[in-house]
């Protein structure tokens, strides 16, 4: 059987890059050696590619050799996907594996999560792993995502959206039109970013300007979330046109709130899988997992994210992630292998909806005959 050669993108210019290189190792570690030739490409923090040499990390040893080659990919279907950069001649040559068969962007954050990588491969023609470039850039922003989530009646909690040239010309006037829109305590976000990279539980006034000017070293928009006692669930969500949703899971951060700190330093954050809740509860956040999956058009894979208002049991939508950690704690390999679907097979599963997925998108026209016979 003729191996897929499937291309490993980690890294990345991005405050997650970090994540990004555990997660790399645990899918790589996941791979069935036997179906998949493994071709690493770790994009480093200043935006450059590259085939890194076994020494760069461990997890690459076996797969690439001593040396890290230079490597770019061209957005033409027609040509060889990598080509490589020659020092001696200063010329881009073709690789021994020069043509991709799918590639699985493990990326999270700024250009890799948000559609730009995503929009680089359908130009290329390469089947991708999770979500395509529109569904990746709009899950990517939360005031874009959760826009659309309440134009499908799904359930969101108030916020406001704050701008990083309306807070500089008048930051006082921004701080009032948020405390007579929301309750302290409140959430400050930034808009493109993962991970609660940058992200603040603010309780009074005095720590809203530091919260702001926090998120906005990420992003040039913040968002400003209603706060509320709630329990932290999240769902797996799996497929393309007809997806399926995990058994759900709680966080139980080590924390005030599962900030980045708890997710990937602490070891006291509890994760309790299933989480405790009852059959219709469970039924209706595995309902509003897909249809959350289904309003931004996605495919392969997301984690959905959830807020569980403690004294009223409302469920509330947080946020979707459409390139969910694949590291050692993450949520969403744990609670598919707790639905039955361990890693090794859950990798497989996600090439195959990559592939079925580039196969229909082959199928439609890319050209329009012109009544006058002749193009306009």
């Amino acid at each position: 059987m003729k191996k897929l050669r499937i291309g490993i993108l980690f890294g990345g210019r991005s405050a997650e890059h970090e994540v990004s290189l555990r997660s790399a190792a645990s899918v790589v570690a996941a791979l069935d050696r036997a179906k998949y030739e493994v071709v690493p490409i770790k994009i480093e923090k200043d935006g450059s590619w590259e085939l890194p040499s076994a020494g760069a990390h461990p997890f690459l040893e076996g797969i690439v050799g001593d040396l890290s080659k230079k490597v770019a990919l061209l957005a033409d279907p027609t040509s060889p996907d990598l080509l490589l950069f020659d020092p001696e001649q200063g010329v881009w040559k073709t690789t021994d594996a020069s043509r991709l068969d799918v590639v699985f962007p493990v990326l999270h954050g700024t250009y890799g999560e948000d559609g730009t990588i995503q929009g680089l491969l359908e130009l290329a023609g390469i089947p991708i792993v999770g979500a395509g470039a529109a569904a990746s850039s709009v899950g990517m922003d939360k005031v874009m995502m959760k826009s659309i989530f309440r134009q499908q009646s799904l359930p969101v909690l108030d916020y406001v959206v704050v701008h990083a040239f309306e807070w500089q010309r008048n930051a006082d006037a921004t701080v009032s039109l948020i405390e007579r829109s929301l309750t302290y305590p409140i959430f400050v976000k930034p808009a493109n970013l993962g991970s609660s990279v940058g992200v603040s539980k603010v309780k009074n006034r005095q720590g809203i300007v530091d919260a702001i000017e926090q998120a906005f070293k990420f992003d040039r928009k913040a968002v400003v979330e209603q706060g509320i006692d709630a329990r932290e669930i999240e769902v797996s969500v799996l497929g393309n046109d007809e997806p399926i949703a995990s058994i759900p899971g709680e966080i139980v951060p080590s924390r005030e709130f599962y900030d980045y700190q708890a997710k990937y330093i602490d070891d006291d954050s509890e994760l309790l899988i299933p989480a405790l809740l009852d059959k219709k509860t469970t039924e209706r956040v595995q309902e509003i997992g897909r249809a959350a999956f289904r309003a931004l058009d996605v495919s392969g894979m997301s984690r959905v994210d959830f807020l569980l208002d403690r004294s009223s049991d409302s469920i509330y939508l947080n946020e979707l992630n459409t390139i969910p950690g694949f590291t050692s704690i993450s949520m969403y390999p744990k609670l598919w292998e707790a639905t039955g679907l361990p890693m090794p097979q859950l990798i497989d599963r996600l090439v195959d909806l990559a592939l079925e997925k580039a196969e229909s998108r082959a199928k439609l026209e890319t050209t329009h005959p012109d009544p006058c016979g002749e193009n306009r």
